[in-house]
C-alpha cells in the first residue's frame, strides 16, 4: 500500500469510526425511544422513528446520486452530510432538554428527519469515494475495523445503560450531544481525504437509473438479494417482543443494544476480510445464519424458553453476527461490481429500491405479527433463506 493510500485509509477509519460511534449512541430503536418516553411524547411518534431514519437515509438517494455525477471532488458531499447529521443531532438534544409531550415529539421527529436525509447523502457519496481512495483488497478491512472499533465504543455505552448509570433524562441528552460532536469531528476528517478528480457527468434521474437497471442483470440480483436479506435488519423487534413477554421490558431493550454492538465488534473485521475475498459466499453464509437464528427463536417460543434467562439474547446475538456479516458484503460487492463512474450511480439505484423493499417487508412484518411474532420470525426467516441462496447466482469479483 502506498503511503498516500495508507493516509487515506487511516482517515476513512477515523471518520467512520466516529459516524458509527455516533449512530450506536442515537439509536432510534432504543435511544430516542426511551427519550421521548421520559418526555411525555405520544406513543404514535415512538413509533414513527424507525420509520423515519431508515427510510429517510434510502428514499432520496436517486436525487443525491444525480447531484453527485456532476461534482469532480465527490468527497464534499459526505462531509457536508456528516456536519448537517451532527447539527440535527445537536438540535435533538437541545429539544429534548427544553420540550415535553407533542412538542417534543414533532421537534424530534423532525430533527431526525433532517439527520436521515443528511445520511443519504453520506451513503450513496462514501461508496463512491471509498472506491477512489482505496484499493479493492483492502476496503472491507477498512470498513470492517471502523465496525468493530466503534461497536467497543457502544459495547460501554450499551454496559451503563444496562446498570441504570444512563437512565436519566441529563444523561441521555448528554450522550446525544456527543454524536453530534462525533459527526462533526467526522465531516473534519474526511475534508482532508487526498481525492483525484471524476470525470462530471450529468445523468437522467429517471430514465438514466431505469436503463442501468435494464441493462445490469447482475445489479438487479443484488438487489434482490440484499433486499431479501433486510429480513435481517427488520426480524430482532420481533425477538424483543418474545422476550419481553416475560416483562423484561427495558432491560431486553438494553440487550439488543449489547447483542448488536457485541456482534459487531467480534465479527465486523472478520466479515469484512472474508468479504475482500469473495462477498457473496458471506452473503450466502449471513443468510442461512440469519435464518437459523430467526428458526431457533420460534422453536424457543414453542418449547416455552422464550423466557428463560440468556436465550433469547444468546439466539439475537447470533442473528446480529448475520446481520453486520451482510452489511459489510452487501457494501464490498457493491463497490467491487461497479465501475468507477457508475459507483454513486449503482449505490443510489440500490439504496432506493431497498428503501421501498425496506417499507414493503415492514408491512409484510406486521401483517404477519397478527399471527404472532413467531409468524413474522417465519416470514423473515424464509426471506433471508431465499436471499442467501440467491447469493449463489451474483457474479464473482474476487482478485
Amino acid at each position: 500500500m502506498s503511503e498516500p493510500e495508507a493516509r487515506n485509509a487511516r482517515r476513512h477509519l477515523v471518520a467512520l469510526t466516529l459516524t458509527k460511534i455516533a449512530d450506536g449512541l442515537i439509536d432510534p430503536k432504543l435511544v430516542l425511544s426511551w427519550l421521548l418516553g421520559i418526555l411525555g411524547a405520544p406513543t404514535v411518534f415512538v413509533g414513527l422513528l424507525v420509520p423515519i431514519r431508515e427510510a429517510g437515509a434510502l428514499l432520496p438517494q436517486l436525487v443525491f446520486g444525480a447531484i453527485l455525477q456532476r461534482l469532480r471532488q465527490r468527497r464534499w458531499v459526505w462531509v457536508i452530510g456528516s456536519a448537517v447529521q451532527g447539527l440535527a443531532a445537536a438540535m435533538i438534544a437541545v429539544a429534548a432538554f427544553f420540550l415535553t409531550g407533542w412538542a417534543a415529539g414533532l421537534a424530534i421527529c423532525a430533527f431526525l428527519a433532517l439527520l436521515a436525509l443528511a445520511r443519504a447523502a453520506c451513503s450513496v457519496s462514501y461508496k463512491d469515494i471509498l472506491g477512489k481512495t482505496v484499493g479493492q483488497s483492502r476496503r472491507g478491512a477498512v470498513t470492517g475495523l471502523a465496525g468493530s472499533v466503534s461497536a467497543a465504543a457502544v459495547l460501554v455505552f450499551a454496559g451503563l445503560l444496562l446498570t441504570g448509570v444512563l437512565q436519566t433524562r441529563g444523561a441521555v441528552i448528554g450522550v446525544i450531544a456527543i454524536a453530534a460532536l462525533a459527526w462533526g469531528i467526522a465531516a473534519m476528517v474526511l475534508a482532508q481525504l487526498n481525492e483525484d478528480d471524476s470525470t462530471p457527468e450529468t445523468t437522467d434521474a429517471t430514465g438514466g437509473y431505469l436503463a442501468i437497471l435494464r441493462g445490469d442483470a447482475n445489479l438487479r440480483r443484488f438487489i434482490l438479494v440484499r433486499g431479501l436479506l433486510v429480513s435481517t435488519a427488520l426480524a430482532p423487534p420481533y425477538m424483543v417482543v418474545l422476550s419481553a413477554q416475560g416483562g423484561a421490558g427495558l432491560n431486553t431493550l438494553g440487550a439488543l443494544v449489547l447483542a448488536s454492538s457485541g456482534a459487531s465488534f467480534l465479527s465486523s473485521y472478520i466479515w469484512g476480510r472474508m468479504a475482500d475475498e469473495h462477498s457473496p459466499k458471506v452473503l450466502l453464509l449471513t443468510g442461512v445464519a440469519g435464518g437459523c437464528a430467526m428458526l431457533a427463536a420460534i422453536f424457543a417460543e414453542g418449547l416455552g424458553r422464550a423466557n428463560s434467562p440468556g436465550v433469547i439474547p444468546a439466539i439475537l446475538f447470533l442473528l446480529m453476527l448475520a446481520y453486520h456479516g451482510v452489511r459489510q458484503a452487501r457494501s464490498v460487492y457493491l463497490v467491487d461490481i461497479s465501475d468507477e463512474n457508475k459507483r454513486s450511480q449503482n449505490a443510489a439505484l440500490a439504496n432506493t429500491a431497498i428503501g421501498i423493499i425496506l417499507l414493503l417487508a415492514g408491512a409484510f412484518g406486521g401483517a404477519l405479527s397478527f399471527i404472532g411474532p413467531t409468524g413474522a420470525l417465519a416470514g423473515f426467516a424464509v426471506m433471508a433463506f431465499l436471499g442467501g441462496a440467491l447469493a449463489l447466482t451474483l457474479r464473482s469479483v474476487e482478485g
